[in-house]
Formats: C-alpha cells, sequence, structure tokens
C-alpha cells in the first residue's frame, strides 16, 4: 500500500520549517500532499493563490510532493486526497498540546487516520509564520525564514 501523508496547514506564510518537515517526511512516506487550507479563525495576509504558487516553486522539482488547497475538515481533506497519514511538525511543547488534541479528533473522525509528529530541526525551531508575517509587515527582511523569494 502506497503510504500518502497529508500535511496541512495556513502556511501564511510557508517557512523553511515547514520546508523541512516536508522533506524529511519524504523519507517516510511515498508521497506528501501539502494542504492549505482555511483556517474560520484567520484572516490571510498572504493570498491563497500567491502562497501556492510559492509552494508549487519551492517543489517544483519534486513529482514526490503535491499542493491542494481545502476548505473542510482536515480530517475530511485527508481523505479526499488519499492520504493515510497526517503529518505535522512540533517546535515546542505548547505545539504538542494543540496538536495532541487535534489528532486524537482526527482519528475519531476517521478511524485509522494517523498524526506522525516530527519533532522541528533545532536551527528552525524559532521560526514561525506569525513571527515572518509580523517582520514582513513592518519591512524587516524576512528571506531567511522562506525557502523562496517573495519578490
Amino acid at each position: 500500500m502506497k503510504k500518502v501523508a497529508f500535511f496541512p496547514g495556513s502556511f501564511d506564510p510557508f517557512t523553511k520549517g515547514h520546508a523541512d518537515i516536508v522533506m524529511r517526511g519524504l523519507k517516510l512516506f511515498d508521497e506528501v500532499i501539502i494542504g492549505i487550507g482555511t483556517n474560520s479563525a484567520k484572516k490571510r495576509y498572504f493570498s491563497l493563490e500567491m502562497m501556492t504558487e510559492k509552494i508549487r516553486e519551492t517543489f517544483k522539482d519534486n513529482e514526490k510532493v503535491k499542493i491542494n488547497a481545502y476548505d473542510d475538515l482536515t480530517a475530511n481533506a485527508a481523505i479526499a486526497n488519499e492520504a493515510n497519514f497526517l503529518i505535522r511538525g512540533l517546535r515546542n511543547t505548547t505545539d504538542f498540546e494543540y496538536e495532541n488534541t487535534i489528532s486524537q479528533v482526527n482519528r475519531h473522525l476517521v478511524v485509522g487516520l494517523e498524526t506522525v509528529f516530527l519533532i522541528t530541526s533545532p536551527e528552525l525551531a524559532p521560526i514561525s509564520s506569525t513571527i515572518v508575517r509580523e517582520l514582513h509587515k513592518y519591512g524587516a527582511k524576512v528571506d531567511d525564514y522562506l525557502p523562496y523569494d517573495l519578490d
């Protein structure tokens, strides 16, 4: 059976930390689908279209990486994309507490849908989309945190 992982997130923006999780996930899975989800509690800073294009550009040479925007429950989107695993990155214990609860709910919604947690590489742990958005909003250089150019 093909092992397909669905990597959900708002990815606003998609950071080097996210890219690291995808590349490490490819060592475990046959395919990783980056699911750019709509978070009803958040208004996007970077457009969905722009972020989809930047992520596509980042992985243009890797046929094992797919990108799919979705507006549904993550568990439903994973199944719709024929994924049998969810993959999530953890930077700290706060991330774990949050992600653990979500993984339990997803497993309840779709029996057999397993979540695999990958600990963020230490040098990338301080990077968060929230911090990158704040830096960008106030004109600071953010290139060091992103696997693509914003220009």
